[in-house]
């Protein structure tokens, strides 16, 4: 199948924002594909080879790239910065680029969807040292042979930057439409893609045998399935109004939810967004076979950091110390963990999808031994308000983010987000007590319904003394669909090249922007933190501190200019207001 059809189509759908018209722009090309090539055309859409549990990444860096790019077209490296720098844009860059080539290259092969993606998978197998000349002239023999339109794509996709304003459901809409006749189908095609996780192989299967063969997809072992997720509630009262008089209560606490498979000897891990994570936690997959009683089976858990010495649970940041390529072994005895089980997806190869949570929890308990390292997660059934507040008591003090509240006859939906489960967590009760204005240096490109537009922003507070902006939280919460509109279109010319050399921050965003904007902040309290930079080594050495659970408030301070922001003094100083910091303070 020629390249150039996969190209044409995203050209008309960037031209466009409009779901209907992307959708049926991929209607037009699934039509078209050969069933053998759907997969590959389906990941491709998504900007990559393989399903994301699998952690097969492209990784080709724009260094490498602009070098590919000028070995195949001769022009010097400091001539296409330059027309990447005045585009904005790698894809524009390059497709201006091929275009002044053309006029002077008249032999050229047709490029497939097959050797585009067969190319792109074969540099994401690369290692060693040499990996990185392979990966340029892997990406170079492709722009060879390219068009300015092929090339452009080609170019989004290996450097991650392929934005459609896209959502998987509207590939499953597309799906459902060119090969069942009706987008109504999609329920079964998202059910197939929920216990897979996998969006290439449902596509390939819809469109070679119907949708009557998505009955065949069931939960199996490595294969990840899509986690259910929980709406928010801020009183029993209001939980009773979705879910009646009587419900579970389980303890949520501040970890890593993992997504445990386990096969005989086998153990494999996942986080929540189905990434593996199997090398984070050797110690897991050392322990976990000898507390579960069954050789094939998927639990649910969560992975939570400790004090050995009083048992007490930890903030969520001491697990990103575990987030390492090197010295895991070392990292495993310096941040311990509990796992803290709480659902069961398969038992000895049969799905419990199905059943309701009551029968789910029987199984898990019957199924596990506890000991010092796997726990079963507390749970109580609750009759009253009071029973609810008691528990919530009992979770904070012990030191929860809140509770989990679930309908005992209800089953496990994949992927769905419903009033079946609902959180009750601290932060929707109190706050710091007062608000932050934070500076907006960075975003994370959103999913989903915020496919298209930024999904977070990272923020800052002031250093006056160094003039800088040390970062102090991640904020994806708050945001109204039209303040999601309205920050795209202020942050537009904010928008730099490299981050701004005043920025400190330990993560790399999508983009970066020049410190400019500052919106309003609230949070439940402020913690101790590996990854942010407020306050570095004041504290505690090797840690700043960072917002926990920060929200947007609905204000951007026009007002203020970013040197009128909150001081990293002032967080400093809101840090040790906080009760339970005075009280333990000594220990720093």
């Amino acid at each position: 199948m020629k390249f150039s059809l996969v190209a044409d189509t995203l050209g008309y759908m960037e031209s466009t924002t409009k779901r209907l018209e992307l959708t049926r722009h991929l209607v037009e090309l699934f039509k078209i594909t050969p069933p053998e090539t759907i997969p590959k055309v389906t990941y491709l859409l998504q900007g990559k080879v393989r399903p994301d549990y699998e952690g097969v990444e492209v990784g080709v860096a724009e260094k490498i790239a602009v070098r590919a790019l000028s070995k195949s077209t001769g022009i010097p490296v400091s001539k296409i910065e330059h027309e990447y720098k005045n585009a904005g844009d790698f894809g524009q860059a390059t497709a201006s680029i091929l275009e002044k080539k053309m006029q002077t290259t008249f032999l050229k092969e047709d490029i497939t969807v097959e050797r585009v993606y067969d190319t792109l998978l074969k540099i994401a197998e690369l290692k060693g040292s040499r990996s990185q000349d392979m990966k340029m002239k892997y990406v170079s023999s492709l722009l060879n042979d390219a068009t300015p339109a092929e090339g452009r794509y080609i170019a989004k996709i290996i450097t991650a930057n392929l934005r459609l304003g896209i959502a998987d459901y509207t590939i499953l809409d597309a799906l459902a439409i060119a090969f069942t006749g009706s987008k109504d189908n999609r329920p079964a095609l998202e059910h197939a893609y929920n216990v897979c996780s996998d969006l290439g192989k449902v596509a390939h299967v819809v469109a070679s045998g119907g949708i009557a063969e998505l009955s065949h997809f069931q939960v199996s072992v490595r294969s990840p399935v899509r986690p259910m997720l929980a709406e928010r509630v801020k009183s029993p009262q209001e939980a009773r109004e979705k879910m009646g008089v009587e419900f579970a209560a389980e303890y949520k606490l501040d970890g890593e939810r993992v997504q445990i498979h386990i096969d005989k000897d086998h153990v494999v891990l996942y986080s929540r967004s189905l990434e593996n994570i199997t090398n984070y936690y050797p110690d897991i997959v050392e322990k976990i076979g000898k507390a579960v009683k069954s050789d094939r089976i998927i639990l649910e858990a969560e992975a939570v950091a400790i004090n050995e010495d009083t048992g007490e649970f930890l903030p969520f940041q001491e697990l990103m110390h575990r987030r390492r390529k090197y010295n895991i072994a070392k990292t495993v005895q310096e941040y311990p963990i509990t796992v803290n089980l709480f659902d069961v997806m398969l038992v000895d190869g049969k799905s419990c999808l199905d059943l309701p949570y009551k029968e789910r929890r029987r199984i898990l308990e019957e199924t596990v031994r506890e000991d010092g390292f796997v726990k079963v997660m507390p749970m109580i059934i609750t009759k009253t308000d009071e029973d609810v507040e008691d528990f919530l008591e009992n979770a904070i003090n012990s030191g929860c983010e809140g509770l989990m509240l679930k309908q005992l006859d209800s089953p496990y939906r994949a992927g769905a987000r419903a009033s079946n489960w609902l959180k009750l967590k601290r932060e929707y009760r109190n706050e710091l007590g007062d608000s932050l204005d934070l500076v907006v240096v960075g975003a994370f490109y959103g999913r989903g319904r915020r496919t298209g537009r930024y999904g977070a922003l990272l923020l800052s507070a002031y250093d006056e003394d160094s003039d800088s902006y040390p970062t102090v939280c991640k904020v994806g919460t708050g945001f109204t669909d039209e303040s999601l509109d309205q920050f795209y279109q202020i942050l537009s010319d904010k928008i730099t090249v490299k981050k701004d050399p005043r920025v400190s921050t330990a993560l790399e965003a999508d983009v970066w922007f020049d410190p400019e904007v500052v919106i309003e902040i609230v949070a439940s309290e402020i913690t101790l933190s590996p990854i942010h930079k407020v306050a570095l080594d004041t504290i505690r050495k090797g840690s700043g501190l960072a917002l926990r659970f920060p929200k947007f408030t609905g204000r951007i301070r026009f007002e203020k200019t970013p040197e009128n922001a909150t001081s990293v003094k002032e967080v400093a100083t809101m840090y040790y207001s906080q009760k339970k910091v005075v009280q333990t303070d000594k220990q720093f």
